[in-house]
């Protein structure tokens, strides 16, 4: 690999990582669902991916359509790369390359999606494009939902 193909490597997103608000214990979630249902807990990426008790559909069909991986942690169990490039902060979308963590979309980002997965998809999109990172076997312009062929 030459120089030119070792810096666009180091710009090729690898995975998503979304961490949520909230602790993946069990006190943890219970807490949350109390919280969220009592006006006093929110993750609007939560609001995002989950219905009151389980994944959206539609989220999983966005999810199985990114042309990487996208997984998702609570606070408590999120890889230390990530926790460490965000200062801890969430709710917050980052992208994994082979250079390191981008954070992608921080707290407010993601408030502004207002429970939108399609507006999840557009603003990662546009937060990527404006970060100059691509996408793997996309050429110019990509789509979160493009995938090579």
């Amino acid at each position: 690999m030459n120089a030119s193909e070792d810096r666009k490597a180091a710009r090729t997103i690898r995975r998503l990582v979304g961490v949520y608000h909230a602790d993946g214990t069990l006190l943890g979630e219970v807490s949350y669902f109390v919280g969220a249902r009592l006006g006093r807990a929110h993750c609007s990426l939560c609001d995002i991916t989950h219905g009151l008790v389980r994944e959206r559909p539609e989220w999983r069909a966005a999810r199985a359509g990114w042309s990487v991986p996208f997984d998702t942690f609570h606070r408590n169990d999120q890889p230390d790369d990530v926790r460490r490039a965000t200062d801890n902060r969430t709710p917050v979308v980052v992208a994994v390359t082979d250079s390191g963590v981008v954070v992608l979309l921080g707290s407010d980002d993601v408030d502004r999606c207002h429970g939108s997965v399609a507006e999840l998809q557009s603003r990662v999109k546009a937060a990527a494009a404006r970060a100059g990172l691509d996408w793997p076997g996309v050429k110019a312009g990509p789509s979160p939902t493009d995938r090579p062929a």
